[in-house]
Parts: structure tokens; C-alpha cells; sequence
């Protein structure tokens, strides 16, 4: 399990995280939503070690964050950033092969062509970084984080991924493919927490969903609870968007611009 509590990050005397507090569970998939601003890559960062908190803390099983090594998260967790700048042109091979290395796996480079055969890239292995489409790329990333935790529980240990926007730059069939893959992670017994701006895909894929407003969570829980009008009016500023679906109840949100 990984919990943050009360955490706070300041930045030129604006607060971008206020006091908040997220767990992760073993087979869950936490979905966090909100608008541009509001502190979501903040709280990845957080939650991952990579950045430090001005107040509050992050424990992974028990201990705290700032005890493990970077060689000892590497093997626990694996992170899809928002953007990725690179100053080599690297193969889709090679970049895959990164997150097989952090883990130390035995075989780096047949744990990256899994991964990227997973994301459906076999056959790209050797195509140069820099001549992939956006959604290619973004999918190499991702190929590199899952050969980084190829497994969602190693041992008995559960392993985490943490994705900033995996859906960016997709077409509608690779978003729903890659957050099958994150959601078979986490039944499989592993911990997702993504950030996403679709919210009819946070509906879909969320077991539980944090919704920060002005670095503050404002609402969580299920989605069926979370996703109503008050709160996308309160956090989005638009009214009148949330549907339920008659079968499974499960919310969908439908904007309507104010010219129409």
C-alpha cells in the first residue's frame, strides 16, 4: 500500500498541493481528475519519489519514501511522465530496454520486446524514437514502464504504475487498449493511480477517483458517487453535463457549449 498524508507543495508563495492525503491499494485503479492547474502531476511526483513535499509525507508498505533507494523504487514502481524530451535518437528497443534495466532484469532486452509486443509495437524494435507518430511514442513510454514492472506483484509484494496522461496523443482504440493494460495491472493485484482529462474514461476505468480542485481534493470515491453535476459544475464551471447509463448506472459527461 502507498499512502500520502496531508501533503503540501509550495511554489512561489502558491500552494499547489493543500494538505492532501491519497492511498493506493493493491488491485485497485485510482483515477485523478481535474483541470489544467489544479496539482495532479504534483501529486504523481509526490507519490513517486520524485519530488519531495514541503509538508506531509509518502510511505510505501510501511516505511518512508525518503528510506528507499532509487535502485529499490526502481523495482516498485514505474512512472509514465507527461512529456518525455530526449537528446539521442534511441530505437523503440532501446527505450523499452531503460525501464527493463532499472529493474535489473536478467534478459533487459527480451522483457522490452514483450513489452512493447503488449502495447502493439512488435516489429518496431528497431524504428528510431524521433520517426514515431506522438501516439507511437507515447506508447514506447509506456512499453518502458511495464518492462520496468512487467509483473503487478513481485514476490508478494505489489508493484505500482503511475501514469500522467497515458491516453495523450491516442486514438480512441489505443485509449481504451492501454488502460485495459493498467486495469489488468491492478486486478492482477498491482496499484494504478492515472491522471486523466477524458472523464468519461476516468468513469470507465476507476475503481476509485480523486477529483482536485485548486490543489485541494474536493471530492472521491466511486465514480457513480464523484461525477455529478455539482461537482464538474463546481471544479469545470459547466452545468448540465452528467448522464447515467440506464444498465450500469455509470456516469458519462456530455458538454454542450453555450452557443448551441
Amino acid at each position: 500500500m502507498i499512502i500520502a498524508d496531508d501533503i503540501t507543495v509550495s511554489r512561489g508563495g502558491r500552494k499547489l498541493l493543500d494538505r492532501v492525503g491519497i492511498t493506493l491499494e493493491p488491485g485497485k485503479f485510482t483515477v485523478v481528475i481535474g483541470p489544467n492547474g489544479a496539482g495532479k502531476s504534483t501529486l504523481m511526483k509526490v507519490l513517486s519519489g520524485e519530488m519531495k513535499p514541503d509538508q506531509g509525507h509518502v510511505s510505501y508498505y510501511g516505511s518512508s519514501v525518503g528510506l528507499w533507494s532509487t535502485a529499490e523504487l526502481a523495482k516498485r514502481r514505474a512512472v509514465l511522465p507527461q512529456a518525455v524530451q530526449l537528446a539521442f535518437p534511441f530505437t523503440a528497443l532501446e527505450i523499452a530496454r531503460m525501464g527493463a534495466v532499472a529493474k535489473g532484469a536478467l534478459n533487459p532486452s527480451d522483457e522490452a520486446r514483450k513489452a512493447l509486443s503488449r502495447v502493439g509495437l512488435r516489429g518496431f524494435e528497431s524504428r528510431p524514437y524521433p520517426s514515431l507518430s506522438g501516439g507511437e511514442q507515447q506508447r514506447v513510454q509506456f512499453a518502458r514502464a511495464l518492462a520496468q514492472v512487467p509483473q503487478a506483484v513481485d514476490g508478494e509484494t505489489p508493484c505500482a504504475l503511475f501514469l500522467d496522461e497515458p491516453t495523450a496523443s491516442l486514438d480512441l482504440g489505443h485509449q481504451i487498449s492501454v488502460l485495459e493494460i493498467a486495469r489488468d495491472f491492478a486486478s492482477a493485484g498491482g496499484m494504478v493511480l492515472a491522471i486523466l482529462h477524458d472523464l468519461n474514461l476516468a468513469a470507465e476505468f476507476a475503481d476509485h477517483l480523486v477529483v482536485l480542485h485548486h490543489g485541494r481534493v474536493v471530492a472521491e470515491g466511486p465514480c457513480t458517487d464523484t461525477v455529478n453535476d455539482e461537482t464538474i459544475a463546481a471544479v469545470y464551471g459547466i452545468t448540465g453535463t452528467v448522464g447515467r447509463l440506464p444498465a450500469a448506472h455509470i456516469p458519462y459527461v456530455l458538454p454542450q457549449s453555450r452557443y448551441r
